[in-house]
C-alpha cells in the first residue's frame, strides 16, 4: 500500500474542519425544585414539539421524589396544556432485584397499564425518597404532530423502589388520538418532584 504524503500546500487547501452535525438536537431542559409538575408545551419557553422532528426524546435524570412510594407519571395534551387527558392504551412490565439478594423477579404489572383510559400513565413503581434514591430513564415519542395516526411511545426507566429494591420498568403504548399532541406533563402521583432534570431532544429525519 502506497504512503500518502502531505505538504503545506495540501494542508492549506483544506477549507473546513467542521464535523457533520448530529441527528439528536437539544431543545429544552427543565429542572425540578419542589415542583408539582414539569410540562413541555410547544411554542412556550422555547419548546418545540411539532412537525419539526419526526421523533422526540425525553431524558429523566435523577428524578427524586419528595414522598415515599410516589409513582412517576406522564400524560399528553392536544390543547397546548389546558388539559392533560389523552386516551391511552399501554403495557407495563418490570424487572426488580433487592439489595439483600432475596428477591429477583420479572413481571407484567396489570395494575400499571391502561386500556383506553385518559388517566396519567405510570412510568415507575413505588419510588424511594431517601437522599440517594432517584429514577432515571427515557421516553421516545413518535410523530406527535400527525393528524392521521395514533401517537406511539416507548419508555424505559431505572430507579430505586422504597425498601431497597432496584427496578427496571418498560412502558409502551399509544395515545389514541388523531389530533396533534403538542404538550406533555410529568409529575408524581403523590407529592412534588423534589429535584432532577428532564431534557427534551428532537431527532432529525434520516
Amino acid at each position: 500500500m502506497a504512503l500518502v504524503k502531505y505538504n503545506n500546500n495540501s494542508i492549506s487547501a483544506v477549507t473546513s474542519t467542521a464535523l457533520a452535525s448530529g441527528n439528536l438536537v437539544p431543545i429544552k431542559t427543565l429542572t425540578a425544585s419542589s415542583s408539582a409538575t414539569l410540562s413541555f408545551v410547544d411554542g412556550s419557553s422555547d419548546v418545540v414539539l411539532d412537525s419539526t422532528y419526526p421523533i422526540y426524546k425525553f431524558e429523566f435524570i435523577n428524578i427524586h421524589a419528595a414522598t415515599l412510594y410516589a409513582i412517576f407519571q406522564f400524560n399528553f395534551s392536544t390543547d397546548s396544556g389546558s388539559n392533560y387527558n389523552v386516551t391511552k392504551t399501554t403495557t407495563f412490565f418490570r424487572a426488580k432485584h433487592n439489595e439483600g439478594d432475596s428477591v429477583a423477579a420479572l413481571s407484567y404489572e396489570t395494575g400499571q397499564d391502561l386500556a383506553q383510559s385518559s388517566s396519567f400513565q405510570n412510568l415507575t413503581f413505588n419510588n424511594g425518597n431517601l437522599a440517594d434514591e432517584s429514577t432515571s430513564g427515557t421516553i421516545f415519542l413518535f410523530a406527535p404532530s400527525s393528524t392521521t395516526f395514533v401517537k406511539h411511545f416507548i419508555s424505559c426507566n431505572n430507579g430505586l423502589e422504597g425498601g431497597g429494591y432496584f427496578q427496571n420498568t418498560f412502558v409502551a403504548g399509544y395515545g389514541n388520538t388523531q389530533s396533534a399532541v403538542n404538550a406533555i406533563q410529568f409529575k408524581f402521583d403523590s407529592g412534588n418532584i423534589d429535584s432532577g432534570k428532564i431534557k427534551l431532544y428532537g431527532i432529525k429525519d434520516s
